[in-house]
Order: C-alpha cells, then structure tokens, then sequence
C-alpha cells in the first residue's frame, strides 16, 4: 500500500496554487493530522415545531432537491463541493465528487 494519501493521487480543476491534485510539499505534513467534519447534505426542508413533533416512524420529509441532484459536501460548515451518492459497500454510502466549490461562490 502507497504512503501518499488518496488526495494527492486525484486530479482536478486549476486553482490558484496550482493543481488540487499536485503533491503537497513536506512542510505541510503537520496539518495531515488535523480533524475535520465532513458533511453531504441531501437536501433541507422547513416545518413548524408542531408539525416536527407530530413525524413518527415512517414519516416521510420532503426535501427542497429532486432526485438525482447533486448534494452539497460541507467541510467544517463551509461548501467545498458537490457530488452524487454512491453504493460503496453492500450496505454503506459514499459521495463522489463531482464539482469543487471556488471560495468566493461557497456559502
């Protein structure tokens, strides 16, 4: 198995640095280990507290996105990309990728 983490094996747009997928230098190896939460949120949806309190088992929620839409991938609470849902085991979902977020248009 490969020392490199999976990041730096990718390709993607330009940026103004340089290619995301274009190695990080060695000095840079103190924030690998740094945490960060990364989110992909389906969708959102807006409702009154009663009518929150009155969802039981098997409600459904309609989401503000439609089938098949990209989802939005948050790292830390900021936007960084989109991406599609993905089967990666039996039972267990991914998100792919599919467009990295410029700073100035994340919200």
């Amino acid at each position: 198995m490969s020392d490199t983490p999976p990041f730096e094996q990718m390709s993607a747009p330009e940026t103004k640095t340089g290619r995301i997928g274009d190695p990080v230098p060695r000095d840079l190896d103190a924030v690998y280990d740094i945490p960060v939460q990364v989110s992909a949120v389906l969708g959102r949806a807006t409702m009154q507290v009663a009518q929150l309190l009155k969802l039981g088992r098997g409600a459904v929620v309609e989401l503000d996105r439609k089938l098949g839409e990209a989802v939005d991938i948050y790292v830390n609470n900021r936007l960084v990309a989109r991406g599609e849902v993905v089967m990666v085991d039996d039972n267990r979902l991914g998100v792919t990728m599919t467009e990295i977020i410029k700073g100035d248009r994340a919200s």
